[in-house]
């Protein structure tokens, strides 16, 4: 889909590559940012995780 939300809210952790958005590292550092475009994504394409547990997007 490739909306970019994630990029607008968090250009240190999100890029617009192309026709797709994508992190611009495998792991990023904990930042609420994440959790936000998690939220915003309109494909729900992005999941947070701690370790085993996911914390976003939340409900």
């Amino acid at each position: 889909m490739g909306s970019g939300m994630c990029a607008a809210l968090a250009p240190e952790l999100f890029r617009l590559e192309g026709t797709y958005a994508e992190p611009v590292r495998a792991r990023i550092p904990q930042d609420e940012r994440a959790l936000d475009a998690a939220d915003s994504c309109p494909a729900l394409a992005i999941t947070v995780r701690d370790g085993t547990r996911t914390l976003g997007p939340r409900p």
